[in-house]
């Protein structure tokens, strides 16, 4: 289940995460969400307001599994007109 796992992810988050989280994006002039589901992906963060997705890249991305993943993941998002930081 995406949404038990998303929470679990929100309450565990990287040291790169939480840097991000509590150094801007909590405080952000629009809202962002944290481990957000969308379809079937867990992105790191989301802003609807402006269709951002922003994934902070960690040791699991650099594998060649990861980069795959990745790609599909990017691409799916993308063709839903969101845009894509990583």
């Amino acid at each position: 289940n995406l949404v038990e796992r998303a929470r679990k992810l929100r309450k565990n988050m990287t040291p790169a995460e939480r840097k991000l989280w509590y150094g801007y994006l909590r405080t952000f002039k629009f809202r962002v969400l944290r481990q957000r589901p969308i379809t079937f992906f867990i992105v790191d963060f989301y802003c609807a307001a402006l269709k951002l997705v922003i994934e902070v890249d960690g040791a699991s991305h650099f594998t060649e599994a990861g980069r795959v993943y990745d790609a599909k993941r990017t691409r799916i998002l993308e063709g839903y007109g969101m845009n894509y930081l990583s």
